[in-house]
């Protein structure tokens, strides 16, 4: 599951060259900021996620797996995430989130399968 986890679904509407960078971000229940940073690498595929003013600032690390929807006329991006969720989500950490697999199993947890949108 966890290695799902990182890749888009396939009815997301991501392309393999689609650079997402500063897209608007939008959770179920409204705006949580643009990104920030993506990557595109297959099973490491994720969003991060600058969230503004409304959490000071924090940046946000979500997984490929939370899009539901990528709309490129719009530049705008589903996520099957509340903005509670994701201001609760652990903190963008760019020192670890290439390679420090604790770092990636905490997202994993936090996203992960039992959680709400899955």
């Amino acid at each position: 599951m966890s290695s799902d986890m990182w890749s888009y679904a396939p009815t997301a509407g991501h392309g393999p060259d689609a650079d997402l960078t500063g897209y608007k971000v939008e959770a179920a229940d409204g705006d949580i900021g643009k990104v920030d940073k993506h990557s595109n690498e297959v099973s490491n595929q994720y969003l991060v996620v600058d969230t503004g003013v409304w959490i000071f600032g924090k940046e946000v690390m979500l997984p490929a797996s939370t899009v539901t929807a990528i709309d490129h006329e719009e530049r705008k991006i589903i996520v099957a995430r509340t903005k509670d969720q994701i201001k609760d989500a652990p903190e963008f950490d760019k020192d670890k989130h290439l390679g420090d697999p604790a770092y990636r199993d905490q997202l994993s947890g936090y996203y992960g399968g039992s959680g709400p949108g899955h």
